[in-house]
């Protein structure tokens, strides 16, 4: 505990931030239905945050290096606050589209200085025990702060002032902090086509993953309330389907460590269609098979872009693996752009059971295209790998230095 107590601060700010930004993205969706907008209006002011956070994770780093991360923390933080108390005030669909736009800039930020600030000062003594308060961080904030909204109620400005508050008091641990400023950190280059040259299947992987689990972040409650669930039943839908996510992350990791990785993928892959399906066509309106069926679904389809992005690092060269994390994370904004919007839509003119039928419909696409490529190049032996499976948060590039440094996997009795 020596070497984890100077970085309690950081990691509650961190919890703070995950907890209000996990509480607003599906705050909106239900308040926006409540105030009578459209499914593919709601998907479109969700895709408003993606955009401003790809763009946030472009600029950052010219930001940290500028100002440093006390101020670009302290700035953002109140960019943040200020949209949130803006939302509460005019209610209209374009002024939360220009809100959570700004807001995806400012979260960018905000998570990136975080983990950078983190990363100065873990070390590899703690860097395990680190990531695995970190993970539970995010975890337990993010289903906590679901309840808040079956708790206090959709209507009135009460949980925008809460998002808000937060925001605030994240300031305070960051403040209260060592006084020590971490170096700027490392430009983070983005080289897009250099990604794709060194995987197309993690590349087409992360945007799958964008279009689906962005969408049902984003409109998932949108779908609950469509098949008649209660707001706490809503807040216990997308619970299960982040708590889902946890469950398969590492022993989906352990074996893609020692087998082929793309075959891991590749049944991830087709339990994601196939639960996705049963949500689509078999479980009705039954609340208890929705919510089972989620954290099924949560728990097949989350894990995959941490499969990717080991994959594609397994083919990075040297020095190549903060472009593949930056790049893949751009990609997977990307397809967080698009999939709210798409699924919306469906949903709007086909009803709710369009809704998983569209995962369905992406992860059927990612299996083709990953049984393409397990044709067009041969598998990496494990023994020749030189990364090993993170579960990893898409939250900054940051959060892949600290989910380890990049040591080659020695197996014991493996052959190439």
């Amino acid at each position: 505990m020596s070497h984890i107590r100077p970085l309690i601060p950081l990691l509650v700010t961190a919890g703070i931030l995950i907890g209000g930004n996990g509480l607003q993205g599906t705050y909106i969706a239900l308040r926006g239905s409540a105030e009578g907008f459209s499914p593919s209006t709601i998907g479109m002011i969700g895709a408003g945050y993606s955009i401003g956070f790809a763009v946030g994770c472009m600029y950052v780093t010219r930001l940290l290096r500028q100002i440093g991360h006390i101020r670009t923390f302290s700035a953002m933080a109140a960019v943040t606050a200020s949209a949130s108390i803006g939302m509460s005030m005019i209610i209209d669909p374009t002024f939360w589209f220009a809100m959570r736009f700004v807001t995806g800039i400012a979260v960018a930020s905000l998570f990136a200085t975080v983990e950078s600030w983190i990363n100065a000062k873990v070390t590899n003594a703690n860097r395990a025990r680190t990531l695995s308060i970190y993970r539970f961080v995010d975890l337990g904030s993010v289903t906590v702060a679901q309840y808040i909204i079956p708790t206090v109620g959709v209507e009135g400005p009460i949980i925008f002032n809460i998002i808000t508050i937060a925001l605030i008091l994240s300031l305070v641990p960051i403040s209260i902090a060592d006084k020590s400023s971490p170096a700027p950190p490392e430009t983070i280059a983005f080289d897009l086509k250099a990604v794709w040259r060194i995987s197309p299947l993690a590349v087409v992987g992360v945007i799958s993953v964008g279009l689906s689990m962005a969408a049902f972040r984003n409109i998932g409650p949108i779908y609950a309330a469509e098949i008649g669930m209660s707001i706490t039943s809503i807040a216990t839908f997308m619970s299960a389907g982040i708590v889902g996510g946890v469950v398969l992350q590492y022993p989906l990791g352990i074996y893609s460590d020692r087998l082929d990785r793309r075959r891991v993928i590749l049944w991830t892959t087709i339990g994601s269609i196939i639960t996705g399906a049963y949500l689509s066509f078999g479980a009705g309106t039954s609340e208890t098979a929705n919510i089972v069926s989620v954290f099924l679904f949560g728990a097949f389809s989350m894990p995959l872009y941490s499969l990717c992005s080991a994959h594609g690092n397994d083919y990075a060269r040297p020095g190549e693996h903060a472009l593949v994390s930056a790049g893949l994370l751009f990609y997977w904004s990307v397809g967080a752009t698009i999939g709210p919007l798409l699924a919306s839509i469906l949903l709007q003119y086909c009803g709710p059971r369009a809704f998983f039928a569209y995962t369905s419909f992406i992860f059927l696409g990612f299996m083709i295209f990953t049984l393409r490529r397990m044709r067009a190049r041969p598998s990496m032996p494990p023994a020749e790998r030189s990364w090993r499976f993170r579960a990893l948060l898409r939250t900054s590039a940051y959060f892949n230095r600290l989910a380890g440094p990049t040591d080659p996997i020695k197996m014991s009795g493996s052959k190439a």
